[in-house]
Order: C-alpha cells, then structure tokens, then sequence
C-alpha cells in the first residue's frame, strides 16, 4: 500500500448532551452520551495527470471514526475501485481546524482506473438507516460480485457459532455507552473474532470491515464469517458478496430480497442469531 494512504485521525464519535430524566418519582437534569452522527461527502480525483478530474459520488449519515476504511470499503463493494492498490491516497478536503475538516474526503485513484459514468451519474444520497434507498434503480443496485462462493465451504460449527453474539457485543464499546450503534465483525471459522467496526448506519459499519480488510490486502473473505448487529437488508448481502463472504449471520429478521439473493449465490443466510438460537436461510450445509 503505498504510504500516501494513511490512517484516518481520532475522531469523536460520542457527544454529551443535557436531558431531563422522568420516573414515578419526579424529574432530575443529568448528562446523556450520543452516538454522533454527521455527513461524510466521498470525492474520487481520477484520469490521467494531465486531464485529472474530481467527482463527487456519495453522502452518508456516519459516526465518525475509520472514515478512510469507510470510502475505501465503499468504493469497492459499489464496484468503483476492485483492489487495494487502485487507491493512491485518500485525504480529508478541508483545512485542519475548520468545523467541516473531517467531513469531505477525496479518494485518489490510480491515473489508469477507467470509471464508468453511467453508474456514476445515479444519484447517490445514503441515509445512515438504508444505503439502499438514494439508488435509481434496482438494476443498478445489483452490482456484479467479483467472487464466486465455494459450496460447504466454510464448515462451521453451530455450536461456534451460537457464541458469536455474546464476542460482538464485548467489541461494541460505543453502543455500550450510548445505545445507538450498529456493529459488524469479522469471524474465522473457529468462531475467533478478527475484527470488528461500529457505525449509525449498519452498512457504513459492514464498509468500514470490508474497506479494511481490503486494505491489508485480505480479499476475498471467502474463509470468514460476518456478524451485524441489526436486519440483514438486501444491500448488506450484496456488499457481503462482493467480498467473497460466505456465510453473513444478523441478530435481527433479513429481508425477502436478502433471502433472494443470498440463495442465489449460494451464501449461508443466518437471522435472529441470539438467546442461543438461529434461523437458517439458505446454504444450511455449511452448518455441521
């Protein structure tokens, strides 16, 4: 990777507000703790040098904090970018000391990336609660996925797996405090927890996972097993397929379009992963 592509600063991703807190016995002022939640614009500078051009390509709703695995895990599982080495750098827009500094990024991509305009020109607008929802069509949501899944492969154990919940609440430090986090993690087959993100919107936090997985070079997942702490909506599916994830387990209901697709390309669909139990989708052979 080259060493213009660097780790995002420490950002704030609570905030202490005053509440007024009402029980049977009165009301009292204290202190509540946020999970903050602010725009993150995503710029990409492309072509060759002498013909270079900056476009601006999404908004979200995110708590800040891994900004740059977000963009990068963003702009792999829309298709944009499909290795690690297709970004050159990656830099907030704004000068440092300024309220917006941490709020605009623009990713430089290598000067020969070809860029499809025609996916670029839908509008591009993603609420931290749906990533689905500013896309024009359902044509191009369907991104194409750069791997293909290997049947029974991972084998993973259910009693491992009914153990995954009680690992991804321990690494949901922010939730802890503030109740209003998505999470995603990263599992081996053992059931070890590898790596795990947090995020207003659940599929900002499955970006952050798979944008720094990308950039250790660790892709495809195709031996891992995801865990996010909502629904399983369509569109985490299809980000989940876009790196090589074969098995994606929710502690919440997936959608109908989630079952679709993940029956089609063969991905252990697994919800409602908690109190010790689980309802299995599709692929149950994974499963021993």
């Amino acid at each position: 990777m080259p060493s213009t592509y660097s780790g995002d600063p420490i950002s704030q991703s609570t905030a202490l507000v005053q509440v007024v807190r009402a029980d049977a016995f009165g009301t009292s002022r204290q202190e509540d703790c946020l999970a903050v939640e602010e725009p993150l614009e995503i710029s990409i500078a492309y072509g060759p040098a002498s013909m270079r051009q900056r476009r601006r390509i999404a908004v979200t709703m995110r708590t800040p904090g891994h900004d740059f695995d977000l963009a990068t895990g963003f702009l792999f599982t829309e298709g944009i970018i499909g290795h690690a080495g297709d970004v050159v750098a990656i830099r907030y827009a704004g000068a440092s000391g300024q309220s917006a500094y941490a709020n605009e990024l623009i990713v430089e991509l290598k000067s020969d990336i070809s860029i499809d305009m025609d996916r670029l020109s839908r509008h591009f607008y993603t609420a931290s609660s749906c990533g689905v929802c500013g896309k024009a069509s359902l044509e191009l949501v369907q991104t194409t996925a750069c791997y293909a899944l290997r049947r029974e492969h991972p084998s993973l154990l259910i009693s491992q797996l009914l153990q995954m919940p009680e690992k991804l609440n321990a690494e949901q430090s922010v939730f802890a405090t503030t109740g209003g986090l998505h999470a995603a993690a990263l599992f081996d087959p053992e059931g070890q927890l590898l790596d795990a993100k947090e995020d207003v919107g659940r599929h900002n936090a499955l970006d952050k996972l798979i944008g720094a997985a990308l950039k250790k070079e660790a892709l495809p997942l195709s031996n891992h097993i995801v865990m996010v702490s909502g629904r399983a909506s369509f569109e985490l599916v299809q980000k989940a397929l876009m790196a090589g994830i074969p098995v994606l387990a929710a502690v919440g209901a997936p959608s109908s379009l989630a079952v679709d697709l993940a029956a089609e390309s063969g991905m252990t669909l697994i919800g409602f992963l908690r109190d010790g139990r689980c309802n299995v989708y599709t692929a149950p052979e994974r499963l021993k």
